[in-house]
C-alpha cells in the first residue's frame, strides 16, 4: 500500500536549518508529482512547494521561497525540504503527500498524505 514517512522535524533555533526527508512506499515514486504542506496549531493546512516528477522544475509558497529548497531523489524514493534561516512562523507539522496527475501547485489535488513532522522553531 502507499506509504509516506516523514522524519528529520525537531527543535531548532531561530535561522537555523533542518532538512526534512519523506520516504515513499508502495506506488512508483518517479510517476509522481510530489508536495510538501504544513499546518500550525489553529492554523489552516499551508502549501509549501511542490516538485516535478523529475525533480527538475519546483513551485514555493512566498513564504518559503529564498529559504527552503524541495528535492527528491527517485533512485531512493525519497522527498526531501531543505530549510533555511527558519523563524519561528515556521513552526508547523510539516506534511508530504502525493498529487494527483502532471502538475504541483497549491490547487493540485493530493490523493496521499504522510503522518508528518513536527518543526518548532524557538529560542
Amino acid at each position: 500500500q502507499v506509504q509516506l514517512v516523514e522524519s528529520g522535524g525537531g527543535l531548532v533555533q531561530p535561522g537555523g536549518s533542518l532538512r526534512l526527508s519523506c520516504a515513499a512506499s508502495g506506488f512508483s515514486f518517479s510517476d509522481y508529482t510530489m508536495t510538501w504542506v504544513r499546518q500550525a496549531p489553529g492554523k489552516d493546512l499551508e502549501w509549501v512547494s511542490g516538485i516535478s516528477r523529475d525533480g527538475r522544475f519546483t513551485l514555493y509558497s512566498d513564504s518559503a521561497k529564498g529559504r527552503f529548497t524541495v528535492s527528491r531523489d527517485n533512485t531512493k524514493n525519497t522527498l526531501y525540504l531543505q530549510m533555511n534561516l527558519l523563524k519561528p512562523e515556521d513552526t508547523a507539522q510539516y506534511i508530504c503527500a502525493r498529487n494527483r496527475g502532471s502538475t504541483y501547485n497549491p490547487q493540485t489535488p493530493r490523493d496521499y498524505w504522510g503522518q508528518g513532522t513536527q518543526v518548532t522553531v524557538s529560542s
